[in-house]
């Protein structure tokens, strides 16, 4: 077994520490989400955690960690007898990004069940990650159905796995510990609330601390055991605080002062219902254990926001985290002191070494994580066409637009049925959703057919020498359940940024469709890129990728100006989804074109862009192109080049949700008949 880094090596990152360490002396805290940059320390610090946390005390033999104070009646290896106890260090169970649901949750023996009723469950990652930590590096990559799991979990402090009639419970209380990188994309709401506190980390950029993080990984990576000798005495002062600040939690006093100044703070950053409030008031008793006293004070209470609110406080997946500090300052100025334990002056006892314990300045880069560039291809000033104002700034360009306010659109699918990742857009073959049929397993049995499996059994029973009443079951027998949901599709937008689209309030619109469009997409968890087209030449604005977030600051950025070479911008696309297909070919696409339909520059443009939209159709690839003429004459250029795609138009007007009704027939209506 590897020598894991000591947690009090870790340089620098004082509030990824101090939320860590709260969590460990008071786990109903909730958790924490860390959000960060490649390479900043954030798993290094999480997987070093567990060495500090106490041992817990344990029914022997118990496969689900019972408390032997008060073990669960419900136990599926109960019920235990008094005296029968032991202890063990905390568990840090990690749940990867592509586990399934049955090593999540356990799963039964079904043939077992079935045949001779008997329970015969394997626990899963939930029964081990009991009274210690759960840990999900990219949590915000984790699939739907598994964070579904998590929410249940986490919400009842139990986990329960049904199998046709048969089921299991057993408690599955943790501490939820998620890392991610925001440039993959964001989490859902849920899941989002249900951690504690969030921290942001990022690499330092002073030298002489950077420095320190070098010297420090170079030395461990030589000598693991010896470089964490090295650092013995500090993990066991650290431990033995975490011990102390767990005893002195129960006699410390939140005043009413101190709860006035939550309710104020959470109610002037108009954070949604009651579990910021309760968080807030949890994190601020464990600053305060933590610190050695029995008083909450306002430092207590302003940390504690600064912990808990940020995640909370985004009003869209557009809103960047954070909060005002000022803002937060005339808050608890206002409603401090009003029983005389909100105000004081005492600062919380940051320990020796900084709110996190021992340690030395800077951040502890994870190896094998070096920071990567965007791959931004910046814009090209062209010539102007069609009288277009021309700038100062360049030729043919104009300072972006702002975006107008998004909407509520209708959704766009891609027609047939997909077999892509779970998501909300279209429909698919998948886990999880309405039985459909039924077919023999491959390989193991996840979703037993009850019905199809006592058909394929009833006409056996004579020649296998059924005498009672259980059916007699083989594995031949056993029949898999076909499922039909929802997948998330890539949506592809191909943005014409030409100077036919460049007048402002126009282009302001055309933005604020398409950011309706993102924010659309990230509900139903999809997959975004985005290519432009002006001038000369077509740019990918955005590779496809799970960051919505990324794709509207890349749109809100779009300068406008010159030709438009819609030829180029649709080969650009398809070269795009030509490559995304080889690195995941279940997941289907929906090209977004958003564009006047006209083509100039270069010769025979409108003949090119023709032939450029016909390799669309002719793959099939669903298409919708949203009309951006305006103007008392309308040419119809959209719509013949949604003809030429296989797909269909819809104006600006036309693609709000509630002027639209049927658009989604409309498109799979088109791609039936072509």
């Amino acid at each position: 077994m590897s020598t894991p880094y000591p947690f009090t090596a870790v340089v620098g990152q004082e509030d990824l520490r101090l939320a860590l360490l709260l969590n460990a002396a008071s786990p109903a805290i909730g958790g924490v989400l860390v959000r960060g940059e490649k390479g900043t320390a954030k798993s290094t610090a999480v997987r070093a955690l567990s060495a500090l946390m106490p041992e817990v005390d344990v029914v022997a033999g118990c496969r689900f960690s019972c408390d032997p104070g008060s073990p669960d009646l419900a136990c599926p290896d109960g019920p235990h007898e008094p005296g029968a106890s032991g202890s063990r260090p905390a568990r840090m169970v990690e749940l990867p990004v592509g586990a399934s649901e049955d090593r999540l949750v356990g799963a039964l023996d079904i043939e077992r069940a079935l045949a001779e009723g008997v329970k015969a469950f394997e626990p899963g990652l939930l029964a081990d990650a009991h009274r210690g930590i759960l840990y999900v590096d990219e949590v915000n990559l984790l699939h739907d159905h598994l964070v579904d799991l998590l929410l249940d979990a986490a919400a009842m402090g139990a986990s329960y796995v049904e199998r046709e009639g048969v089921s299991v419970r057993h408690a599955a209380r943790f501490l939820l510990v998620g890392t991610m990188n925001p440039e993959e994309g964001e989490l859902r709401p849920q899941l989002l609330d249900r951690f504690g506190l969030t921290v942001e980390v990022s690499a330092s950029r002073e030298p002489d601390q950077r420095v320190e993080v070098v010297r420090r990984r170079l030395a461990y990576d030589d000598d693991p055991a010896g470089f964490a000798t090295r650092w013995a005495d500090e993990e066991t002062a650290v431990r033995a605080r975490i011990v102390a600040a767990r005893e002195l939690l129960p006699s410390v006093r939140l005043g009413d002062g101190a709860l006035r100044q939550i309710a104020a703070t959470c109610a002037a950053f108009e954070v949604d219902g009651m579990r910021a409030d309760i968080v807030m008031a949890r994190t601020a008793t464990a600053l305060a254990a933590w610190a050695g006293r029995t008083d909450v004070l306002a430092e207590d209470v302003r940390q504690a926001a600064l912990l808990a609110l940020p995640h909370r406080r985004r009003r869209n997946p557009f809103d960047a985290p954070g909060l005002d500090e000022d803002k937060l300052d005339e808050t608890l100025e206002e409603f401090g002191g009003q029983d005389g334990d909100g105000g004081g002056d005492d600062d919380p006892d940051p320990g020796p070494d900084g709110p996190g314990g021992p340690g030395g300045p800077g951040g502890q880069p994870e190896p094998d994580d070096a920071p990567q560039g965007d791959g931004d291809t910046a814009a090209r000033p062209e010539a102007g066409e069609g009288g277009e104002p021309q700038p100062s700034g360049g030729a043919g360009e104009q300072s972006p637009a702002r975006a107008a306010e998004p909407f509520r659109t209708k959704v766009l699918s891609v027609p047939g049925l997909g077999e892509g990742a779970a998501g909300r857009r279209s429909r698919a073959r998948t886990e999880h959703g309405r039985t459909t049929g039924a077919r023999r397993p491959q390989g193991a049995l996840t979703k037993l057919h009850l019905a199809a499996t006592v058909q394929a059994a009833a006409p056996h029973q004579r020649a296998r020498g059924r005498a009672g009443r259980g059916l007699v079951v083989r594995r031949a027998d056993l029949r898999q359940a076909t499922r039909e949901g929802r997948e998330g599709n890539l949506v592809l937008f191909v943005v014409d940024a030409s100077g036919s689209m460049a007048a402002r309030q126009r282009m302001s619109a055309v933005k604020g469709a398409v950011l309706s469009l993102l924010l659309d997409a990230y509900q139903r968890r999809d997959k975004v890129g985005l290519v432009t087209f002006r001038g000369s030449a077509a740019d990918v604005a955005l590779p496809p990728t799970s960051s919505v977030d990324a794709a509207a600051v890349r749109l809100e950025s779009l300068p406008t100006g010159g030709r438009t070479p819609l030829a180029a911008g649709l080969l650009k696309a398809h070269e795009v989804l030509r490559v995304e297909r080889l690195r995941d070919p279940a997941r289907r696409a929906l090209v977004v074109v958003v564009t006047d339909g006209r083509a100039t520059g270069g010769p025979e443009p409108v003949a090119l862009a023709g032939r450029a939209a016909r390799l669309f159709a002719a793959e099939g690839i669903a298409s919708v192109v949203v009309d951006c003429e305006s103007g008392p004459v309308r040419l119809g250029l959209a719509g013949q080049l949604a003809g030429e795609l296989g797909g269909t138009a819809v104006t600006l007007d036309e693609l709000r949700a509630d002027s639209i009704a049927g658009l989604v027939r409309d498109v799979q209506g088109t791609r039936r008949a072509a």
